[in-house]
């Protein structure tokens, strides 16, 4: 048989074996965009408790329970990058879904 031949045939385990590499594919697809969201929700997840952290350092240093400011600075600056870098992913997807609604097809 040549190629021509082969590209011709139509068979049932062809056909399933079509069927089985998309659905594998699109299984892939799915899990691919369910671990990029579960990253970003473990990430926003991360940031609160971040700024709960820095929060809880500002009223213990208020208080008077906590005398370091060093520690109290550290907390509120992991909070600010954190912060910082959450809303910079968020643009970024924001402009990435803007651009595909702006996609003519």
């Amino acid at each position: 048989m040549n190629i021509t031949e082969l590209t011709n045939v139509s068979s049932p385990y062809i056909e399933s074996a079509i069927k089985n590499n998309n659905y594998v594919a699109k299984q892939e697809e799915e899990q691919g965009f369910d671990t990029i969201f579960q990253s970003a929700l473990d990430m926003i997840g991360e940031t609160n408790d971040l700024e709960n952290a820095a929060e809880s350092a500002e009223i213990q240093f208020a208080l008077g329970e906590a005398t370091n400011t060093h520690d109290l600075l550290v907390a509120q600056e992991e909070a600010n990058v954190a912060l910082q870098y959450t809303v910079a992913v968020r643009d970024k997807v924001i402009e990435a879904y803007q651009s595909i609604m702006n996609m003519q097809m």
